[in-house]
């Protein structure tokens, strides 16, 4: 299953302008500089103050494979936090967002057309809007339900009723979502 919050954050790390610390220790390193303690770091991992101890000083050096994940994930999730917000600023301001997508798109429409659910696969550049919408969803907790609403509404007004050019009663349904990349 894809997620759309996950999705979001990989489109943001391609506008990284360095790459993120690729060792244990380096990521240990910077989550503790991020949130001052190794208390907290471990308090946010799941491990002991001890264990994170021994990553920053080099006698551990390869996690197992669930805290690695999770490693990996907090430090990505903290990263260049003002080349993020540059980012995204630019997406719900300027530039908007592109989406290629691989779903189940039924519709409700009038009787007498084809509105029977079907795989489609779908590129579409979405105005700032949709961006601006997606990101405040996304910064207020939103569940995967909701953003997958907010991209429904973008693609089926500007894919299916071409920005109000046609289909004007046409609703779309956005479901199976087997593929999904956002770029911005």
């Amino acid at each position: 299953m894809v997620d759309i919050g996950d999705t979001l954050d990989e489109a943001v790390a391609g506008h990284f302008t360095r790459p993120l610390p690729k060792s244990a220790q380096a990521q240990m390193r910077f989550l503790v500089r991020q949130l001052k303690s190794t208390r907290a770091v471990a308090d946010l991992l799941g491990i002991s103050q001890r264990t994170v101890e021994r990553y920053v000083k080099g006698q551990l050096k390869r996690p197992r494979p669930d805290l690695a994940a999770r490693l990996t994930a907090e430090a990505r999730r903290r990263w260049q936090p003002r080349v993020r917000e540059r980012a995204r600023q630019r997406a719900a301001t300027t530039d908007g967002i592109f989406v290629s997508t691989r779903a189940r798109f039924g519709f409700t429409a009038a009787p007498g057309t084809t509105d029977d659910p079907r795989v489609r696969h779908v590129n579409q550049a979405l105005p700032p809007e949709y961006a601006a919408r997606l990101f405040a969803a996304q910064d207020a907790g939103a569940t995967e339900q909701q953003l997958r609403t907010i991209l429904a509404e973008g693609l089926g007004e500007m894919y299916f009723r071409d920005a109000g050019r046609r289909a004007q009663g046409l609703s779309v349904e956005f479901t199976d979502l087997e593929q999904l990349e956002l770029d911005f």
